[in-house]
């Protein structure tokens, strides 16, 4: 399941030196060029950030 929303995506961390957040995934020039023309719907490396799902897991 991709999605467009960067923030609940566990790929996307908060760097506390240059305090900004950024993707960790490594995009190549096609990837990287769809992101910031924004053609690309959704992302392929999208994974949620449920903090949860591991709990849910073990239940």
């Amino acid at each position: 399941m991709a999605s467009e929303n960067c923030d609940a995506c566990v790929n996307y961390v908060y760097d506390e030196e240059y305090e900004y957040y950024y993707c960790m995934v490594n995009l190549d020039e096609d990837e990287m060029y769809r992101f910031l023309s924004g053609t690309q719907r959704e992302c392929p490396y999208f994974r949620s950030d449920d903090e949860y799902g591991v709990v849910r897991h073990q239940m």
